[in-house]
């Protein structure tokens, strides 16, 4: 497959303090890949400096085959960036804001079909002061796809998101992603990088400290399960076995069976404490 982004020996100081010490990544065309750390970790830098927004020190960068570091207008109107918090006329309608936005790129979407696209439909008429905090959100993702980009960077889309709100919203990043568009999510919510991304990225004092996909993400596929029943628990490289032994043992049915497996979280945090 294409690769969107390739970086090799990223590096980033901010005075004494190391903020990126040298990572490598690739992501391929068309996927949702997710960056989670804590904060600190350097991942907002790195973010930022394939957005083009911030120089980086030493490595080598290509963001959809341009260094990112000498951006043209051409290489901008390929990429998208929804922040965390974003600033715009609030007076101004959902419609005006986004044609008005769309007369900044060469080759924009058409304006009323990226208000359907985030289901905003029955607010194009109303101003941006008066959404709602999802829809608002929305409306950040509708301008950061008018220009019909190849790449979209969401930065924490759903932070402040009720639940609802949050499902809702990743339907929409969903449909992006099977209409080809290319992601780079940072979230600090587990189930939604489980939920949205092919593959993940941990980044820890400055390094990728785990590469892959949410299931197999440092060794969770084949990480132990702990088999817990009444009056006690084990954990097992083989819990099948061991259902089967205690089926022999409580002839047949056992009481308050459950076999866990670790989850995307439990790995995350051994990740960044080891």
């Amino acid at each position: 497959m294409t690769t969107a982004v390739r970086v090799r020996g990223l590096a980033k100081r901010y005075g004494d303090v190391q903020a990126v010490g040298g990572i490598d990544l690739d992501i391929r065309a068309g996927e949702v890949f997710a960056i989670l750390g804590p904060n600190g970790a350097g991942k907002s830098t790195t973010v930022e400096i394939l957005e083009g927004y911030r120089r980086r020190d030493a490595g080598e960068v290509s963001v959809l085959g341009t260094d990112p570091g000498r951006p043209t207008r051409e290489w901008r109107s390929r990429i998208g960036v929804v922040l965390q918090t974003a600033n715009d006329v609030a007076e101004a309608t959902v419609r005006e804001t986004i044609r008005h936005f769309a007369g900044y790129y060469p080759n924009p979407a058409d304006p009323d079909e990226v208000i359907e696209r985030v289901g905003l439909t029955d607010k194009a008429g109303k101003r941006i002061r008066q959404l709602s905090g999802g829809q608002r959100r929305r409306m950040d993702v509708a301008l950061g796809v008018i220009g019909n980009p190849e790449l979209l960077f969401l930065d924490e889309p759903t932070t402040g998101f009720d639940p609802e709100a949050r499902r809702r919203f990743w339907e929409l990043i969903q449909d992006l992603a099977h209409q080809g568009t290319t992601i780079v999510l940072t979230t600090h919510y587990l189930d939604e990088a489980e939920a949205l991304a092919n593959r993940v990225a941990v980044v820890a004092r400055g390094r990728i400290v785990a590469e892959g996909t949410p299931a197999t993400l440092g060794g969770r596929a084949t990480a132990k399960a702990t088999v817990h029943w009444a009056g006690g628990s084990e954990e097992t490289d083989t819990p099948t076995k061991t259902v089967l032994e205690l089926s022999r043992r409580f002839d047949g049915e056992i009481p308050e069976l459950a076999v866990i497996r670790p989850s995307l979280e439990d790995i995350y945090l051994r990740l960044i404490e080891g």
